[in-house]
């Protein structure tokens, strides 16, 4: 059962699926004010999203009644989640929490996030789909989408021309570029399969279709050593013993300079990739192009990697301006604008998508133009149910993958092993567990 089907499945079931994750009733409310000098309601947010401080004073620019007030915190798998999760269950949070997809499970099993399910029913037609299943787990709605994230294959395209190498459209024919960009230069490769990040391997996972976690009535049911996650892993798995992609981080100085210098011809990224591109190599202009994944079969699929909503606190005694604000955030065309000034939004609202578009200047990037192909990508993401140890399962599976580029293990160990660790912290924490499809 997808969570698409499971729509209807209600706040209590969801909840029993994680209950013993939570740590007991909420009481109380929050500590501070809930009105400044001037008499404006003062509205608490926690974030660590670039440029939240330049929204905040759009909106605060434009809504003299309510003050929101911004404290940046670290970012999410480094310290923010389990801030605010801490928060949470000692009754201090703030108003509205930051919660990408794969963390609003876990900040859910505290009990302590308000059910926002009337307060956004009319904007459901509004988002991507992907956007708005990803803040209903359980079928209700429990934060407010910002923006989506699908995984694209950024290539550099005047490499791939001068060598005469075509644009893969399927996994066999990515394995055949990669072997043709070897030969052209053996010092290159086509991309590299970063061992070190486990929300990378989850979103290429993401595509094969087989969703790692799903809701079974009141139980968790775990699919992470399913029959689609082993095909990726056994296919990456040949990719990296037979030497055709590299296997270190991205985004770090190494990294840009092997893009720059044409020791890597591509990236498996997300939507938010086209910033880091622009910034990172900015001389590269005119030499990158897009496009949607490589398929298996040519079953048209993209994953996700990343993707940002908000919550509110179901304690905050100010939450008609909380809401208020988030609407804001995930649908005014003012937002939109703002984000372009200092990167490459790709809102999770369909209209605001259109405000960025027309926003774009474009220029850096060869071939078709960005936003055609991240709609594309964003139309091709198959349905997916996070976890309530979702985040957890990021640092287990790198962990497993320690050993891959030395030959010690392999991707296809390291799921199983990480599928029977899931399973054992569930069950340890009290939940109701299921293994393989229902």
């Amino acid at each position: 059962m997808t969570l698409r089907e499971s729509a209807g499945l209600n706040r209590r079931r969801f909840l029993s699926a994680t209950a013993a994750l939570a740590a007991g009733g909420l009481i109380g409310g929050c500590a501070s004010s809930t009105t400044t000098a001037s008499g404006a309601t003062r509205v608490r947010i926690w974030s660590w999203l670039t440029g939240m401080d330049k929204y905040v004073a759009g909106f605060n620019a434009a809504h003299p009644d309510i003050t929101v007030e911004l404290n940046v915190i670290a970012a999410g798998l480094k310290g923010g989640y389990a801030q605010q999760t801490n928060a949470l269950r000692a009754h201090n949070a703030p108003d509205i929490l930051h919660a990408e997809y794969q963390g609003l499970p876990q900040l859910l099993t505290t009990g302590g996030l308000r059910d926002l399910t009337d307060d956004l029913a009319d904007l459901e037609r509004g988002y991507s789909p992907a956007a708005w299943q990803g803040v209903r787990p359980g079928g209700r709605t429990w934060a407010v989408p910002m923006d989506l994230a699908p995984m694209v294959l950024y290539y550099r395209k005047d490499l791939f021309d001068r060598h005469g190498i075509a644009v893969p459209r399927t996994w066999e024919e990515f394995r055949t570029a990669a072997q043709a960009v070897k030969k052209a230069d053996p010092a290159a490769r086509v991309t590299t399969f970063p061992l070190n990040d486990g929300s990378f391997f989850a979103g290429m996972c993401w595509q094969a279709g087989d969703p790692w976690w799903r809701v079974d009535g009141g139980s968790w049911r775990v699919d992470i050593d399913g029959p689609g996650t082993l095909r990726t892993a056994d296919y990456w798995q040949g990719m990296i013993r037979d030497g055709l992609v590299a296997t270190a981080p991205t985004g770090d100085q190494d990294w840009i300079g092997a893009m720059h210098t044409g020791r890597l011809w591509g990236l498996l990224g997300a939507s938010w990739s086209v910033g880091t591109l622009v910034k990172s190599i900015p001389k590269d202009t005119g030499r990158w192009a897009v496009t949607t994944m490589p398929t298996w079969d040519g079953v048209p699929a993209n994953g996700v990697q990343g993707g940002s909503a908000f919550a509110v606190s179901a304690e905050s005694e100010v939450a008609d301006a909380a809401v208020k604000f988030l609407r804001w955030l995930s649908t005014d065309p003012a937002v939109a604008k703002i984000g372009t000034t200092f990167t490459t939004p790709f809102p999770g609202y369909l209209p605001s998508r259109d405000v960025a578009r027309k926003a774009y200047k474009g220029g850096y990037f060869a071939g078709d133009p960005v936003y055609d192909v991240l709609d594309e990508a964003a139309r091709r993401v198959p349905d997916w149910t996070w976890g309530p140890n979702a985040l957890r399962t990021f640092s287990t599976v790198v962990d497993r993958m320690g050993g891959v580029k030395t030959g010690g293990t392999t991707l296809t160990t390291a799921v199983r092993q990480t599928q029977a660790g899931v399973v054992a912290e569930l069950r340890e924490r009290g939940l109701t567990v299921l293994e393989g499809k229902a």
